[in-house]
């Protein structure tokens, strides 16, 4: 049998418990493709459920953390394989497949599946899986797969019209960097909550103004919007509620309401929008396979900027 070289997630820990190791390259069944992975991302989901970690605070993690054990495993996570975002190539088809042939540049999320951690990955047909932006590398593609379904998923609950008030909180993170462009998309005002070193970067991005969190409290300064983006969910309720309007949404994506139900469609959607030359990823750092662990202690400090792609 053909092998592939994958990351391995064998216990739960630091990032020193993944590992790399050869198995045996996976086969597509009837409606599946085999995609050759070039790109995957350091997903702030790998990094929870390598700590497991539901990041609700002490309190939470007290009876969370069991109920987690029980839905991802005990010891250690139940697959084995992280990775939640891939761009790559379809190398073979089953024999049922409709929507794609073997060559087409794809990019997809393998949502709560994970196993893009790898050189090859099997999905469905009908999975969160798309043609490739042909105006973007494969590095660019993969985030978009989750982190900008994600904040397009939040925003349309909002309903945006044109000349809202959108606040973005975590402007420059995975989910924020897609949330400045998409509210813009939609014909909001944005403006964006970061830090000093990231205020260009999301100005860049088409926020119309800028809130520095570390020199300004923005419950502070009388303004109030018609939608409040959480993108790291620690706006405390107290402090959302005074810079809203009357009929304010406070849009939270880490809220337990957060298991997003992900559509092809959406997918395609932004697609579009970036060959439109209206959305983009901003990618902070590059590190190949072997330096996983390297990677996720990048993303573990809290830092990232946009999106840290692996390469594969």
């Amino acid at each position: 049998m053909e092998k592939m070289k994958v990351v391995v997630c064998s216990k739960y820990g630091p990032p020193e418990v993944l590992t790399l190791k050869e198995v045996e390259k996976p086969f597509p069944k009837d409606h599946e493709v085999l995609i050759k992975v070039k790109a995957t991302t350091v997903h702030i989901g790998d990094t929870k459920v390598r700590r497991l970690e539901p990041g609700l605070g002490p309190v939470s993690d007290f009876f969370f953390k069991p109920l987690m054990r029980i839905k991802l495993g005990f010891r250690g996570p139940r697959i084995k394989i992280l990775g939640m975002e891939l761009a790559g190539d379809i190398e073979a088809i089953g024999k049922d497949v409709k929507r794609f042939k073997i060559g087409d540049p794809v990019f997809g999320s393998t949502e709560f599946e994970f196993g893009a951690y790898a050189q090859y990955r099997c999905m469905p047909e009908d999975g969160i899986l798309a043609i490739k932006p042909a105006n973007m590398t494969y590095e660019e593609a993969a985030p978009i797969s989750n982190g900008a379904l994600t904040a397009l998923h939040y925003l349309r609950k909002a309903n945006i019209q044109k000349g809202q008030k959108v606040l973005v909180y975590g402007a420059s993170g995975s989910v924020g960097t897609y949330a400045v462009q998409l509210a813009k998309h939609f014909g909001a005002e944005v403006t964006g909550i970061c830090s000093t070193a990231n205020l260009e970067m999301v100005k860049s991005l088409g926020a119309d103004k800028l809130i520095d969190y570390s020199k300004e409290d923005f419950t502070q300064n009388n303004d109030t919007y018609d939608v409040i983006f959480d993108a790291v969910g620690k706006i405390i309720p107290s402090k959302r509620k005074k810079s809203l309007t009357k009929s304010g949404i406070y849009l939270n994506v880490l809220s337990l309401s957060g298991n997003v139900k992900l559509k092809v469609e959406d997918l395609i959607f932004l697609k579009d929008l970036c060959e439109a030359g209206k959305l983009k990823s901003v990618i902070d750092r590059r590190y190949p396979l072997e330096q996983i662990v390297e990677a996720h202690r990048y993303v573990d400090k809290g830092h990232k900027k946009g999106h840290v792609v692996i390469t594969v």
